[in-house]
This record gives structure tokens, sequence and C-alpha cells, in this order.
């Protein structure tokens, strides 16, 4: 059982802060890697997840990429913390939470892409002229502000 189910069988559907980080990973023609999740409705997201006790939010996004992928990414550069009323999730099974999310970027990785299929259908590099139109609601805000302050850096 990890973290956030024993928290749950503690404290309920009550609402819970959750830490987690995410990380846009652009590859040497410019475009951005986003994973098609089985969940919320199939859209394309960054690839994220939840921090665990002890970790910091640079290994999250390490953690997650790896696990989710087996990419291991090199220098991560924050682009932002997003947190606040946009960011309540309320799940199918009414369980109540508001996320922190530390957005990062780096162009940096080495490995071969291999799809975690128990979380994900595909992955796929995108040109930002070319994202697809069902993005995950907040991970399009971070999208939005890496492509307007940080994207060209890393051209």
């Amino acid at each position: 059982m990890g973290y956030v189910d024993e928290l749950r069988e503690m404290v309920g559907h009550r609402p819970i802060i959750l830490v987690g980080s995410v990380t846009i990973i652009v590859d040497d023609m410019g475009r951005l890697l986003l994973q098609q999740r089985k969940e919320p409705r199939r859209a394309w997201g960054i690839t994220g997840g939840l921090m665990e006790l002890g970790e910091s939010t640079e290994d999250t996004a390490r953690r997650e990429i790896y696990e989710e992928t087996g990419l291991i990414v090199e220098k991560l550069h924050l682009i932002n913390v997003y947190s606040g009323p946009q960011h309540y999730i309320k799940t199918e099974i009414r369980d109540e939470l508001f996320l922190v999310t530390i957005a990062y970027y780096t162009k940096g990785y080495k490995g071969e892409l291999n799809i975690d299929k128990s979380e994900s259908i595909n992955f796929n590099f995108f040109f930002p002229d070319d994202l697809p139109k069902n993005i995950v609601k907040t991970h399009k805000i971070i999208l939005d502000e890496f492509l307007s302050k940080f994207y060209k850096s890393c051209r």
C-alpha cells in the first residue's frame, strides 16, 4: 500500500493536499514528449506523478519519467509551481484533492522509450504547432507557459 492509499484510509474522501512533479522533455528536433494517459479520458499530458515520502520534487520527476517511459533525464529546469482552486480534483470514487504541481523541462535524456501499459496508451513527440487537442487542462497551462517563456532556450 502506497502513501496516498494509507492517507486515504485515515481521512476517507475528505480533501487532501498532494504534491507532484511533471517534466516536459524536448528532443533534438524541438519536439515535446507527451503521454496519452488511460485516465482521464485518454487525454494527452506531461509525464509525471505524485511525490513519495522522503523524495525531493526532482527525485519525483526523475522516478516518474523512468517508471513511465524508461528514459533517464539529466538536468531539470524549473518552469513554475502550480496550485490553487483550479488544481482541485474530485475523482470518480469521490476522493477530493488539491494538487501542488512542480513543473520542469529538460533537453537531456537517454535511453529507449518504453511504454508502461498500466498507465499509458501511447507516447509521442509533437512540434509545438501540432500538439493534440485533448490535453489535460492543467497541463495545457504548463505547456503554454513553457512555450512562451522557455522554449526558445531549448532550440
